[in-house]
């Protein structure tokens, strides 16, 4: 029986996630305007529907985008390979739109809301489930944190700062849990 891998998976798919965010970034940055454009905000939806997916791609400051850029891409490095690339990008998209979707309902009164932050927490939730003993480094922390730790605690302080849309995090964290369950069950089966 021959078992399909993604050992080798090319990493195009993040590098575009990754292009997208920058080049929206630098947008956004020469016309402030363009984030009320293409940022989630809840009241206004059906107006711009489009936002909850464009939001993703839309990040507030220099530290937001890097903290998820490089999170993206040691997060999706290992999962690309682990669930090939049709499955990274639904869990991608659908943790980010997930996401807006628990930060419209949980929140009052809705703000706006940018960032891939949902769409990266569905990614780490994945990997905590299918490779919860996977060691990783945590800035500042010097030594190897269990990969579930890792996320766990990541969105637990990161939902204590200030200005952070700790429900877009939730929302994208509880469908990667989900999901990383669903594959993590389909990959004992097949393997």
């Amino acid at each position: 029986m021959a078992y399909r891998s993604h050992r080798w998976s090319n990493l195009a798919p993040i590098w575009f996630l990754i292009g997208i965010n920058i080049i929206l970034f630098i947008a956004t940055s020469i016309n402030t305007e363009l984030i009320r454009l293409l940022g989630f905000h809840p009241a206004i939806f059906f107006e711009r529907p489009w936002t909850i997916i464009t939001s993703i791609f839309v990040h507030g400051s220099i530290g937001h985008i890097l903290a998820n850029m490089i999170t993206l891409y040691f997060f999706g490095n290992y999962l690309l390979r682990l669930i090939g690339e049709r499955k990274f990008l639904i869990v991608y998209f659908l943790g980010g739109i997930i996401g807006n979707v628990f930060y419209a309902f949980i929140l009052t009164p809705p703000l706006l809301c940018v960032g891939a932050s949902g769409a990266i927490f569905a990614l780490g939730g994945v990997l905590a489930i299918m490779r919860p003993k996977l060691r990783v480094f945590v800035f500042p922390i010097p030594v190897p944190l269990p990969l579930w730790a890792a996320v766990i605690g990541g969105f637990l302080i990161i939902s204590l700062f200030p200005n952070v849309a700790w429900q877009a995090h939730l929302g994208g964290l509880v469908f990667g849990l989900a999901i990383g369950y669903f594959f993590r069950k389909r990959e004992r089966i097949f393997f």
